[in-house]
Protein backbone atom coordinates (compact mmCIF):
# COMPACT_ATOMS: atom_id res chain seq x y z
CA UNK A 1 0.00 0.00 0.00
CA UNK A 2 1.71 3.38 -1.05
CA UNK A 3 2.56 5.70 1.27
CA UNK A 4 0.24 8.42 0.70
CA UNK A 5 -2.47 5.99 2.09
CA UNK A 6 -0.57 6.28 5.45
CA UNK A 7 -0.85 10.70 5.35
CA UNK A 8 -4.78 9.94 4.62
CA UNK A 9 -5.05 7.19 7.26
CA UNK A 10 -2.84 10.04 10.09
CA UNK A 11 -5.53 12.93 9.06
CA UNK A 12 -8.29 10.27 9.47
CA UNK A 13 -7.22 9.34 12.97
CA UNK A 14 -7.14 13.24 13.90
CA UNK A 15 -10.64 13.67 12.33
CA UNK A 16 -11.79 10.66 14.29
CA UNK A 17 -10.61 11.67 17.66
CA UNK A 18 -12.98 15.02 17.45
CA UNK A 19 -15.84 13.48 15.56
CA UNK A 20 -16.33 10.80 18.41
CA UNK A 21 -14.61 12.39 21.70
CA UNK A 22 -17.83 14.10 21.83
CA UNK A 23 -19.23 10.86 22.99
CA UNK A 24 -17.25 10.22 25.91
CA UNK A 25 -17.84 14.06 26.74
CA UNK A 26 -21.07 14.48 26.98
CA UNK A 27 -21.81 13.76 30.53
CA UNK A 28 -18.58 16.36 31.12
CA UNK A 29 -19.70 18.63 28.98
CA UNK A 30 -23.56 18.57 29.92
CA UNK A 31 -21.79 19.30 33.81
CA UNK A 32 -19.34 22.01 32.93
CA UNK A 33 -21.49 24.39 31.08
CA UNK A 34 -24.83 23.46 32.83
CA UNK A 35 -26.78 22.16 29.71
CA UNK A 36 -29.31 19.13 29.32
CA UNK A 37 -27.81 15.32 28.47
CA UNK A 38 -29.49 15.83 25.28
CA UNK A 39 -28.16 19.41 24.35
CA UNK A 40 -24.72 17.95 24.80
CA UNK A 41 -25.81 14.79 22.54
CA UNK A 42 -26.53 17.68 20.15
CA UNK A 43 -22.91 18.21 19.88
CA UNK A 44 -22.61 15.34 18.00
CA UNK A 45 -25.64 16.16 15.68
CA UNK A 46 -23.64 19.06 14.83
CA UNK A 47 -20.83 18.21 14.00
CA UNK A 48 -22.97 15.02 11.46
CA UNK A 49 -24.53 18.48 9.97
CA UNK A 50 -21.43 19.98 9.16
CA UNK A 51 -19.86 16.88 7.16
CA UNK A 52 -23.48 16.86 5.65
CA UNK A 53 -22.99 20.40 4.30
CA UNK A 54 -19.09 19.94 3.70
CA UNK A 55 -19.39 16.69 1.64
CA UNK A 56 -21.28 17.27 -1.28
CA UNK A 57 -21.36 21.53 -1.42
CA UNK A 58 -17.68 21.61 -0.90
CA UNK A 59 -16.63 18.57 -2.94
CA UNK A 60 -18.33 20.36 -5.59
CA UNK A 61 -17.00 23.28 -5.32
CA UNK A 62 -13.54 22.43 -4.72
CA UNK A 63 -13.43 19.96 -7.82
CA UNK A 64 -10.76 21.90 -9.86
CA UNK A 65 -8.45 22.09 -6.60
CA UNK A 66 -5.17 20.10 -6.88
CA UNK A 67 -5.87 17.33 -4.35
CA UNK A 68 -2.73 17.87 -1.75
CA UNK A 69 -3.29 21.50 -1.88
CA UNK A 70 -7.00 20.87 -0.77
CA UNK A 71 -5.77 18.22 1.35
CA UNK A 72 -3.58 20.70 3.33
CA UNK A 73 -6.53 23.73 3.47
CA UNK A 74 -8.57 21.24 5.00
CA UNK A 75 -5.95 20.10 8.20
CA UNK A 76 -5.71 24.04 8.71
CA UNK A 77 -9.81 24.31 8.61
CA UNK A 78 -9.53 21.56 11.11
CA UNK A 79 -7.31 22.63 13.46
CA UNK A 80 -8.56 26.31 13.57
CA UNK A 81 -12.11 24.64 14.25
CA UNK A 82 -10.48 23.28 17.69
CA UNK A 83 -8.55 25.82 18.80
CA UNK A 84 -11.87 27.75 18.48
CA UNK A 85 -13.77 24.74 20.55
CA UNK A 86 -10.33 24.82 23.13
CA UNK A 87 -11.20 28.87 23.93
CA UNK A 88 -14.91 28.63 23.11
CA UNK A 89 -16.43 30.98 26.27
CA UNK A 90 -19.93 28.98 25.73
CA UNK A 91 -22.44 26.18 24.48
CA UNK A 92 -22.84 28.67 21.04
CA UNK A 93 -19.11 29.05 20.37
CA UNK A 94 -18.68 25.09 20.94
CA UNK A 95 -21.14 24.66 18.55
CA UNK A 96 -19.96 27.19 15.46
CA UNK A 97 -16.52 25.31 16.43
CA UNK A 98 -18.30 21.55 15.89
CA UNK A 99 -19.61 22.92 12.97
CA UNK A 100 -16.47 24.06 11.30
CA UNK A 101 -14.64 20.89 11.75
CA UNK A 102 -17.31 18.68 10.32
CA UNK A 103 -16.77 21.21 7.49
CA UNK A 104 -13.47 20.01 7.09
CA UNK A 105 -14.36 16.17 8.21
CA UNK A 106 -16.67 15.95 4.95
CA UNK A 107 -14.39 16.67 2.59
CA UNK A 108 -11.96 15.04 3.72
CA UNK A 109 -13.45 11.75 3.23
CA UNK A 110 -14.95 12.39 -0.04
CA UNK A 111 -11.94 13.08 -1.90
CA UNK A 112 -10.18 10.81 0.44
CA UNK A 113 -12.51 7.65 -0.65
CA UNK A 114 -11.48 7.99 -4.51
CA UNK A 115 -7.77 8.92 -3.95
CA UNK A 116 -7.34 5.85 -1.97
CA UNK A 117 -9.33 3.81 -4.62
CA UNK A 118 -7.26 5.26 -7.04
CA UNK A 119 -4.19 4.93 -5.98
CA UNK A 120 -4.41 0.74 -5.90
CA UNK A 121 -5.76 -2.07 -8.33
CA UNK A 122 -9.87 -2.28 -8.39
CA UNK A 123 -9.93 -5.41 -6.55
CA UNK A 124 -8.23 -4.03 -3.50
CA UNK A 125 -10.14 -1.07 -3.27
CA UNK A 126 -12.78 -2.02 -0.28
CA UNK A 127 -9.33 -2.99 1.87
CA UNK A 128 -7.96 0.66 0.86
CA UNK A 129 -10.76 2.39 1.95
CA UNK A 130 -10.56 0.36 5.14
CA UNK A 131 -7.18 1.32 5.65
CA UNK A 132 -7.79 4.86 5.04
CA UNK A 133 -10.81 4.45 7.71
CA UNK A 134 -8.68 2.82 9.39
CA UNK A 135 -7.52 5.97 11.14
CA UNK A 136 -11.41 6.47 12.74
CA UNK A 137 -10.98 2.93 14.38
CA UNK A 138 -7.26 3.79 15.82
CA UNK A 139 -9.33 7.02 17.02
CA UNK A 140 -11.85 5.07 18.74
CA UNK A 141 -9.47 2.50 20.07
CA UNK A 142 -6.74 5.45 21.65
CA UNK A 143 -8.13 9.17 20.54
CA UNK A 144 -11.32 8.91 22.27
CA UNK A 145 -10.22 6.89 25.35
CA UNK A 146 -7.52 8.99 26.10
CA UNK A 147 -9.55 12.48 25.55
CA UNK A 148 -12.32 11.32 27.17
CA UNK A 149 -9.36 11.21 30.25
CA UNK A 150 -8.59 14.37 29.53
CA UNK A 151 -11.32 15.83 29.72
CA UNK A 152 -12.72 14.13 32.80
CA UNK A 153 -9.61 15.12 34.34
CA UNK A 154 -8.68 18.52 33.16
CA UNK A 155 -11.69 19.63 31.55
CA UNK A 156 -12.64 19.71 28.13
CA UNK A 157 -11.25 22.48 26.63
CA UNK A 158 -7.87 20.47 27.12
CA UNK A 159 -9.32 17.61 24.96
CA UNK A 160 -9.88 19.75 21.77
CA UNK A 161 -6.29 21.37 22.29
CA UNK A 162 -5.22 17.84 22.09
CA UNK A 163 -6.64 17.29 19.09
CA UNK A 164 -5.00 20.52 17.37
CA UNK A 165 -1.87 18.91 18.18
CA UNK A 166 -2.95 16.00 16.21
CA UNK A 167 -4.09 18.44 13.53
CA UNK A 168 -0.49 19.63 13.68
CA UNK A 169 0.98 16.24 12.91
CA UNK A 170 -1.44 15.21 10.56
CA UNK A 171 -0.60 18.86 8.59
CA UNK A 172 2.57 18.03 8.86
CA UNK A 173 2.19 14.19 7.28
CA UNK A 174 0.35 15.27 4.10
CA UNK A 175 2.59 18.02 3.33
CA UNK A 176 5.18 15.43 3.79
CA UNK A 177 3.81 12.07 2.31
CA UNK A 178 1.24 12.79 -0.28
CA UNK A 179 2.76 13.67 -3.60
CA UNK A 180 1.34 16.50 -6.03
CA UNK A 181 0.70 14.43 -8.64
CA UNK A 182 -2.31 12.52 -7.23
CA UNK A 183 -5.36 11.67 -10.20
CA UNK A 184 -7.63 14.26 -10.22
CA UNK A 185 -10.99 14.05 -12.15
CA UNK A 186 -12.51 15.99 -14.65
CA UNK A 187 -14.87 18.65 -12.63
CA UNK A 188 -18.76 17.70 -13.12
CA UNK A 189 -20.64 20.09 -14.59
CA UNK A 190 -23.56 21.51 -11.85
CA UNK A 191 -25.81 19.27 -14.93
CA UNK A 192 -23.61 15.90 -13.57
CA UNK A 193 -23.55 16.98 -10.14
CA UNK A 194 -27.79 16.90 -9.99
CA UNK A 195 -27.82 13.20 -11.74
CA UNK A 196 -26.02 12.36 -8.54
CA UNK A 197 -28.81 13.78 -6.73
CA UNK A 198 -31.68 12.33 -8.72
CA UNK A 199 -30.72 9.11 -9.70
CA UNK A 200 -32.54 6.81 -7.28
CA UNK A 201 -30.50 3.99 -7.13
CA UNK A 202 -27.84 6.06 -5.87
CA UNK A 203 -30.65 7.57 -3.49
CA UNK A 204 -31.13 4.14 -2.48
CA UNK A 205 -27.60 3.56 -1.49
CA UNK A 206 -27.20 6.69 0.22
CA UNK A 207 -30.92 6.04 2.39
CA UNK A 208 -28.89 3.05 3.77
CA UNK A 209 -26.26 4.60 4.56
CA UNK A 210 -27.96 6.81 6.83
CA UNK A 211 -30.56 4.25 8.30
CA UNK A 212 -27.80 1.37 8.76
CA UNK A 213 -25.42 3.68 10.56
CA UNK A 214 -28.48 6.08 12.33
CA UNK A 215 -29.40 3.26 13.89
CA UNK A 216 -26.27 2.27 15.85
CA UNK A 217 -25.64 6.41 17.01
CA UNK A 218 -29.51 6.40 18.41
CA UNK A 219 -27.63 4.35 20.95
CA UNK A 220 -24.45 4.93 20.95
CA UNK A 221 -23.76 9.14 21.03
CA UNK A 222 -25.28 8.03 24.91
CA UNK A 223 -23.06 5.20 25.61
CA UNK A 224 -20.92 6.89 28.21
CA UNK A 225 -24.14 7.84 30.65
CA UNK A 226 -25.80 4.34 29.40
CA UNK A 227 -22.09 2.32 30.93
CA UNK A 228 -22.55 4.97 34.14
CA UNK A 229 -26.28 5.23 34.51
CA UNK A 230 -27.60 1.49 33.58
CA UNK A 231 -24.82 -0.59 34.28
CA UNK A 232 -23.27 1.11 36.99
CA UNK A 233 -19.63 1.67 35.79
CA UNK A 234 -17.51 4.21 37.28
CA UNK A 235 -16.54 7.74 34.87
CA UNK A 236 -12.66 6.35 34.36
CA UNK A 237 -14.18 2.93 33.51
CA UNK A 238 -15.63 4.34 30.90
CA UNK A 239 -12.57 5.23 29.28
CA UNK A 240 -11.32 1.81 29.25
CA UNK A 241 -14.73 0.19 27.88
CA UNK A 242 -14.23 2.81 25.02
CA UNK A 243 -10.81 1.52 24.42
CA UNK A 244 -11.92 -1.91 24.74
CA UNK A 245 -14.86 -0.85 22.19
CA UNK A 246 -12.56 0.98 20.00
CA UNK A 247 -10.43 -2.13 19.34
CA UNK A 248 -13.04 -3.90 18.54
CA UNK A 249 -14.07 -1.23 16.04
CA UNK A 250 -10.49 -1.85 14.45
CA UNK A 251 -10.95 -5.23 14.28
CA UNK A 252 -14.59 -4.93 12.23
CA UNK A 253 -13.42 -2.23 10.11
CA UNK A 254 -10.38 -4.05 8.26
CA UNK A 255 -12.75 -7.72 8.46
CA UNK A 256 -15.42 -5.09 6.95
CA UNK A 257 -13.36 -4.81 4.25
CA UNK A 258 -11.97 -8.07 3.36
CA UNK A 259 -15.63 -9.16 3.47
CA UNK A 260 -16.75 -6.81 0.83
CA UNK A 261 -13.35 -7.35 -1.36
CA UNK A 262 -14.12 -11.46 -1.23
CA UNK A 263 -18.15 -11.65 -0.95
CA UNK A 264 -18.79 -8.26 -2.36
CA UNK A 265 -20.87 -5.28 -0.75
CA UNK A 266 -24.54 -6.46 -0.88
CA UNK A 267 -23.61 -10.21 0.81
CA UNK A 268 -21.26 -8.66 3.12
CA UNK A 269 -23.87 -5.23 3.91
CA UNK A 270 -26.34 -7.95 4.35
CA UNK A 271 -24.13 -9.74 7.21
CA UNK A 272 -23.09 -7.03 8.90
CA UNK A 273 -26.76 -5.33 9.36
CA UNK A 274 -28.19 -8.46 10.29
CA UNK A 275 -25.81 -8.83 13.10
CA UNK A 276 -26.20 -5.14 14.37
CA UNK A 277 -29.88 -5.55 14.56
CA UNK A 278 -29.56 -8.64 16.72
CA UNK A 279 -27.09 -7.06 18.99
CA UNK A 280 -28.94 -3.93 19.71
CA UNK A 281 -32.02 -6.29 20.77
CA UNK A 282 -29.63 -8.03 23.06
CA UNK A 283 -28.32 -4.94 24.34
CA UNK A 284 -31.43 -3.38 25.28
CA UNK A 285 -31.94 -6.43 27.39
CA UNK A 286 -28.01 -6.60 29.15
CA UNK A 287 -27.45 -2.68 29.61
CA UNK A 288 -28.13 -2.57 32.82
CA UNK A 289 -26.36 -5.85 33.70
CA UNK A 290 -23.27 -4.89 34.00
CA UNK A 291 -20.83 -7.44 32.64
CA UNK A 292 -23.11 -8.33 29.79
CA UNK A 293 -23.40 -5.15 29.05
CA UNK A 294 -19.84 -4.88 28.74
CA UNK A 295 -19.61 -8.28 26.49
CA UNK A 296 -22.25 -6.55 24.69
CA UNK A 297 -20.79 -3.25 23.49
CA UNK A 298 -17.51 -4.99 22.93
CA UNK A 299 -19.27 -7.37 19.99
CA UNK A 300 -21.17 -5.18 18.92
CA UNK A 301 -18.00 -2.78 18.03
CA UNK A 302 -16.86 -5.50 15.50
CA UNK A 303 -19.74 -5.06 13.14
CA UNK A 304 -20.82 -1.08 13.89
CA UNK A 305 -18.04 0.42 11.71
CA UNK A 306 -17.76 -2.96 9.45
CA UNK A 307 -20.03 -1.49 7.00
CA UNK A 308 -17.81 1.62 6.21
CA UNK A 309 -15.45 0.25 3.29
CA UNK A 310 -18.78 -1.93 1.90
CA UNK A 311 -20.70 1.04 1.71
CA UNK A 312 -18.49 3.10 0.57
CA UNK A 313 -16.95 1.24 -2.33
CA UNK A 314 -20.22 -0.01 -3.64
CA UNK A 315 -21.68 3.94 -3.97
CA UNK A 316 -18.39 4.45 -5.54
CA UNK A 317 -18.77 1.54 -8.02
CA UNK A 318 -22.75 2.47 -8.69
CA UNK A 319 -21.82 6.20 -9.38
CA UNK A 320 -18.92 4.42 -11.88
CA UNK A 321 -21.53 2.91 -13.78
CA UNK A 322 -24.43 5.53 -13.39
CA UNK A 323 -22.74 9.21 -12.89
CA UNK A 324 -19.25 8.09 -13.80
CA UNK A 325 -18.04 12.31 -14.31
CA UNK A 326 -19.42 12.64 -10.76
CA UNK A 327 -18.16 9.69 -8.63
CA UNK A 328 -16.25 12.20 -6.06
CA UNK A 329 -19.82 14.16 -6.03
CA UNK A 330 -21.63 10.67 -5.35
CA UNK A 331 -18.39 9.70 -2.76
CA UNK A 332 -18.85 12.77 -1.08
CA UNK A 333 -22.94 12.40 -0.89
CA UNK A 334 -22.44 8.10 0.69
CA UNK A 335 -19.74 10.63 3.42
CA UNK A 336 -22.73 13.18 3.61
CA UNK A 337 -24.93 10.60 4.12
CA UNK A 338 -23.21 8.58 7.25
CA UNK A 339 -23.29 12.09 8.58
CA UNK A 340 -27.06 12.49 8.48
CA UNK A 341 -27.59 9.06 10.00
CA UNK A 342 -25.58 10.26 12.60
CA UNK A 343 -27.79 13.60 13.36
CA UNK A 344 -30.84 11.91 12.99
CA UNK A 345 -29.39 9.14 15.59
CA UNK A 346 -28.25 11.44 18.00
CA UNK A 347 -31.04 13.63 17.62
CA UNK A 348 -33.67 10.43 18.10
CA UNK A 349 -31.55 9.26 20.47
CA UNK A 350 -31.81 12.34 22.19
CA UNK A 351 -35.88 12.40 22.45
CA UNK A 352 -35.98 8.66 23.84
CA UNK A 353 -33.72 10.09 26.45
CA UNK A 354 -36.01 12.67 27.29
CA UNK A 355 -39.12 11.02 27.34
CA UNK A 356 -38.46 7.83 27.75
CA UNK A 357 -35.12 7.47 29.58
CA UNK A 358 -31.47 5.93 28.33
CA UNK A 359 -32.74 2.22 28.42
CA UNK A 360 -35.47 2.59 25.28
CA UNK A 361 -32.49 3.44 22.73
CA UNK A 362 -31.15 0.11 22.04
CA UNK A 363 -34.60 -1.45 20.55
CA UNK A 364 -35.00 1.86 18.50
CA UNK A 365 -31.53 1.85 17.00
CA UNK A 366 -32.49 -1.71 15.91
CA UNK A 367 -35.72 -1.09 14.00
CA UNK A 368 -33.81 1.35 12.49
CA UNK A 369 -31.04 -1.03 11.29
CA UNK A 370 -33.56 -3.40 10.30
CA UNK A 371 -34.96 -0.77 7.26
CA UNK A 372 -31.28 -0.46 5.85
CA UNK A 373 -31.29 -4.57 6.41
CA UNK A 374 -34.34 -4.21 3.87
CA UNK A 375 -33.14 -1.88 1.85
CA UNK A 376 -29.51 -4.01 0.78
CA UNK A 377 -31.18 -6.66 0.31
CA UNK A 378 -33.82 -5.03 -2.13
CA UNK A 379 -30.73 -3.34 -3.95
CA UNK A 380 -28.94 -6.42 -4.32
CA UNK A 381 -32.09 -7.68 -6.25
CA UNK A 382 -31.97 -4.96 -8.55
CA UNK A 383 -28.30 -5.61 -9.51
CA UNK A 384 -28.79 -8.78 -10.62
CA UNK A 385 -30.39 -7.22 -13.84
CA UNK A 386 -27.75 -5.21 -14.76
CA UNK A 387 -25.35 -7.62 -14.34
CA UNK A 388 -27.36 -9.86 -16.95
CA UNK A 389 -27.31 -6.97 -19.21
CA UNK A 390 -23.24 -6.11 -18.83
CA UNK A 391 -22.82 -9.68 -19.31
Amino acid sequence: MPLALLALTISAFAIGTTEFVIVGLVPTIAEQLSVSLPSAGLLVSIYALGVAIGAPVLTALTGSMPRKQLLLALMVLFTAGNLLAWQAPGYGTLVLARLLTGLAHGVFFSIGSTIATSLVPREKAASAIAIMFGGLTVALVTGVPLGTFIGQHFGWRETFLAVSLLGVIALIASAILVPKNIPQRATATLREQLQVLTHPRLLMIYAITALGYGGVFTAFTFLAPMMQNLAGFSPSAVSWILLGYGVSVAIGNIWGGKLADKHGAVPALKIIFAALVVLLLVFQFTASIQYAALATVLVMGIFAFGNVPGLQVYVVQKAELYTPSAVDVASGLNIAAFNVGIALGSIIGGQTVEHYGLAQTPWIGAVIVMVAFLLIGISGRLDKPARVALG
